[in-house]
């Protein structure tokens, strides 16, 4: 079974399973971030999972902001076998896996087990302009049941210019999901979804944000819930 992603998801964030109770009151699917434990112990926790809510497993690069720094194989092959357990219903991938090929056995796998994919790209220096985001985001759902992009604001125009690119994606029939890091684009986190985005990203705790201006989960279901 996997996420539709045909509306809003509001995943919660974190590195623990067992805060899937605390967040199912507000969350609509768990975000399982597998980098910060070691390989056996993040499947193990995914074999041991008996909650509620639906989980997105994310083995992030290094070298795209993610815990994981061993071997790239390795950590792919990691994420497929994720795909095949039970109580996974989306796998997120990065963009430049996909686009090297590197991630061809995790896409395969995903979908011979009916999991949705996620192809990700982040830019933590800056906002690239309109046209270079939905060109990006273009190229992420061409692989993927969902194109996301997370970039860094500096200022409300940056915040403006993705959610202009994800309003024009939207228009177009894209599934996306959006975000700015960063103060100046915190409240797209909220804001994002009136224009499209179908993803959002909070831990349960707001001690353990993994992002620049990541609300806590609460606070952004309820402020989803108001703009609504």
């Amino acid at each position: 079974m996997a996420i539709a992603f045909d509306s809003f998801v509001l995943t919660a964030a974190t590195a623990d399973l067992t805060d899937e109770a605390r967040a199912r009151n507000h969350a609509d699917a768990v975000e399982f971030r597998m980098g910060l434990s070691n390989a056996d112990d993040a499947l193990a926790a995914l074999e041991a999972y008996d909650g509620q809510l639906p989980v997105l497993a994310t083995n992030r690069a290094a070298w795209e902001g993610g815990e994981w720094a061993g071997d790239d194989a390795e950590r792919l092959e990691v994420l497929a076998e994720a795909a095949r357990i039970d109580g996974v219903e989306a796998i997120d991938v990065e963009l430049e896996s996909l686009r090297s090929g590197a991630a061809d056995d995790v896409l395969e796998t995903a979908r011979e087990q009916d999991v949705s994919v996620v192809a990700s790209t982040h830019d933590f220096e800056g906002t690239p302009s309109e046209d270079a985001m939905i060109e990006r985001l273009a190229e992420a759902c061409e692989y993927a049941d969902v194109g996301k992009l997370a970039v860094t604001a500096h200022d409300r125009s940056d915040s403006l210019a993705v959610l202009s690119a994800t309003h024009r994606l939207t228009q177009d029939g894209e599934t996306v999901a959006t975000m700015a890091m960063g103060e100046a684009g915190s409240h797209t986190r909220a804001v994002a979804p009136l224009y499209g985005s179908r993803i959002g990203y909070a831990p349960v705790d707001p001690a353990e944000a993994t992002a620049p201006g990541q609300y806590d989960l609460a606070t952004l279901s309820r402020l989803v819930s108001d703009l609504e």
